[in-house]
């Protein structure tokens, strides 16, 4: 029989320390959406130093530690289900990304929690904190922190402030954070976890959530209320849309003539693909998609255009311009969308855009409908039934006459016409185009190739293209690989999860290889060896700075880098961390390659080294701007001639008033 407490006697109790209490606390948590209940915090990540391995390292040993449960312990009161599974990561940034990868594949309604150390292991998070909330995908970051009681100080790691004694390095936290909180005694950890589950479970308002752990009251103890370990569902919400703003949605379709949508993010994490696809089968409006919201319809889908914005396809960077009315759903309107304020040239075009935070739905000066995507479009597909709205004829024409033109430019890309040569980057996509099916699954983030797929990838099924470009952080592709793999774990057969890397960005952050083969999970591993920096390369030269320190490569006798590629061989890397490595020279070569990893059972890379795209192998240039400013006053020609183009293409831009 628990204790009761000598406060209120009626009122059972359970000592255990602060760190024990937050983990047998979130074992507890569940999300519920449409009547399907699922653990809210199924798993923690952790490294452990001084600042967290005597608390929260203690506390995940009594809830059963393995990756699958593990033991428990009675006097923690972990029954089978309430057990806190633990994943062994290498760096902090990464065990965030992987957290990432896990809550978007389980579409926000399932996350990951990570522990650190006190200092730079806490200090790492930021990176991986920054992506989740501006990626609006939840993560439990739990960093150790400095004595709350001060018996030293500094301690080993402190940051001391001369002008306040109450910062530690956590506070860097606080700008990328929805939800930060220190629990400087244990009783307050009851009001900020709850508020810390609030915030995860928010469609709206979710992102990375902190709650910092001084490493002195993790392990103290404390009589908790019985209350607070019972088991507690937080109800994912879909808000419908107001009345008004529904009724001035349906006016402003109906009006429209070239309307055209955008789909981002948010009508995945809403799971409103069908309902989308029911949209557009009742309007025929044309639906482009930012990079999160590719696969909101299939490749094949009539209404499909490809992507939007500089990275886009010419077919919906063409209907933007010319659109009278953009109906966002669920995107934020970045800039590589807008074409840096550029693309919606028509000059009576009109927004609208459901969103289900005001924040997003008022941007451009729009039309808000302020309500979860699969919601709002519900009522609008309702709404418009009655006046049996549809788009004339001729402009479905025209777009899908566009859309099969660019799919020969798409093949053209793809094409190998001499399998013994070595492949170019988008031929090295069009193989895995002709491999893969709608089980597999494509991770992406950083360099040349989000452009690449963005214009190019046909995509299958609605969580097929993974491509993290809200941050688009370089060394988020393994990590995040291996949460897609947790999220699809139990599904048979497994799906295959692909990251796609170049070497710059392996370099980043290649350290989950380990816990890949440690955890033997089925990670495909293709890294493109192109000595350098592509995208940036290629930006580089087209702002004047003529590729300036983008390239790989030993010094030449001026100093510079354009002497032979540096020896770095990373297949040999990957291998010595435990993968198994194919190399591929030739087309045939990577063909072959591609497919034996996909059907490999364990951690697998395809290594290639690529060509420097042609004319013809290479992608089709960007088919919209983006505002990269240039040096006003230079001396070298490159930057002179970059300054006078960049002068033309801003004087295009226009704000949306």
């Amino acid at each position: 029989m628990s204790p009761t407490s000598p406060a209120n006697p009626a009122c059972p109790t359970r000592r255990l320390t602060t760190a024990q209490a937050l983990v047998a606390f979130l074992a507890r948590q569940y999300t519920e959406r449409d009547g399907r209940r699922q653990r809210l915090i199924s798993a923690t990540w952790g490294i452990f130093g001084h600042g967290n391995v005597a608390g929260i390292g203690q506390a995940l040993l009594e809830a059963g530690g393995g990756r699958s449960g593990g033991g428990g312990n009675g006097r923690a009161g972990n029954g089978a289900a309430h057990r806190m599974p633990y994943l062994q990561g290498r760096n902090e940034q990464a065990m965030v990304h992987a957290a990432v990868g896990y809550a978007r594949q389980s579409g926000r309604l399932s996350a990951h929690a990570v522990t650190t150390s006190i200092g730079p292991g806490a200090t790492n998070l930021v990176t991986g904190a920054a992506l989740a909330t501006i990626n609006r995908l939840p993560v439990l970051l739990l960093p150790g922190d400095t004595f709350a009681t001060r018996p030293a100080d500094p301690v080993l790691q402190q940051l001391e402030v001369e002008y306040a004694g109450d910062v530690s390095v956590n506070d860097c936290l606080r700008p990328v954070s929805r939800y930060f909180d220190r629990i400087t005694r244990p009783e307050a950890l009851i009001p900020a976890a709850l508020q810390a589950m609030r915030v995860l479970a928010d469609p709206a308002g979710t992102g990375a959530v902190t709650l910092a752990l001084p490493q002195d009251v993790q392990a103290e103890a404390y009589d908790w209320p019985e209350e607070f370990f019972a088991e507690r569902d937080w109800h994912v919400r879909r808000p419908a849309p107001d009345a008004h703003e529904r009724e001035a949605a349906v006016r402003a379709v109906r009006s429209a003539r070239r309307p055209l949508i955008v789909a981002g993010g948010g009508v995945r994490h809403s799971a409103a693909e069908e309902t989308l696809a029911a949209f557009t089968a009742a309007t025929r409006i044309p639906v482009a998609s930012t990079q999160a919201g590719k696969g909101a319809l299939r490749h094949d889908h009539p209404a499909d255009v490809g992507g939007i914005g500089h990275t886009g396809t010419a077919t919906a960077d063409e209907l933007a311009r010319t659109a009278d009315l953009v109906i966002g759903i669920g995107t934020r309107f970045s800039d590589f969308t807008t074409a840096s304020g550029t693309l919606f040239a028509n000059p009576a075009v009109r927004f609208l855009h459901l969103n289900i935070t005001g924040f997003d739905a008022h941007k451009l000066a729009a039309l808000p409908l302020v309500a979860d995507a699969r919601a709002g479009l519900e009522a609008l597909t309702a709404a418009l039934a009655g006046h049996g709205y549809r788009v004339d004829p001729a402009y479905e024409t025209e777009y899908t006459g566009a859309k099969e033109a660019w799919e020969e430019r798409v093949e053209a890309s793809f094409a190998t016409p001499d399998p013994t040569a070595r492949p170019t980057q988008t031929q090295v996509l069009g193989l895995l185009d002709a491999l893969v099916t709608e089980d597999d699954i494509l991770i992406n983030a950083a360099g040349s190739l989000p452009g690449d797929l963005h214009k190019l990838w046909r995509t299958r099924s609605r969580d097929q293209y993974h491509v993290e470009y809200g941050y688009s952080c370089m060394g988020y592709e393994i990590p995040a690989a291996i949460g897609v793999l947790l999220a699809a774990e139990g599904r048979t057969p497994r799906r295959p999860v692909w990251a796609l890397v170049g070497d710059g960005t392996y370099l980043m952050n290649p350290t989950e290889i380990v816990t890949a083969v440690q955890e033997n999970l089925p990670l495909k591993l293709v890294v493109l060896q192109n000595h350098g920096y592509a995208s940036i390369g290629g930006l580089s030269e087209s702002v004047g700075a003529e590729r300036f320190g983008t390239a790989y490569r030993h010094r030449d006798a001026d100093g510079g880098f354009t002497g032979p590629p540096l020896p770095v061989d990373l297949a040999a890397n990957a291998a010595s961390l435990g993968m198994r490595v194919l190399r591929a020279t030739t087309v045939d070569d990577l063909r072959t390659a591609l497919s034996e990893a996909r059907d490999a059972g364990g951690p697998t890379c395809v290594y290639v080294e690529t060509e420097t795209p042609d004319t013809v192998s290479g992608p089709p240039p960007a088919q919209a701007w983006w505002d990269v400013p240039v040096a006003e006053t230079a001396s070298r020609p490159a930057a002179v001639k970059a300054r006078e183009e960049y002068d033309r293409q801003v004087a295009a831009r226009r704000r949306h008033l």
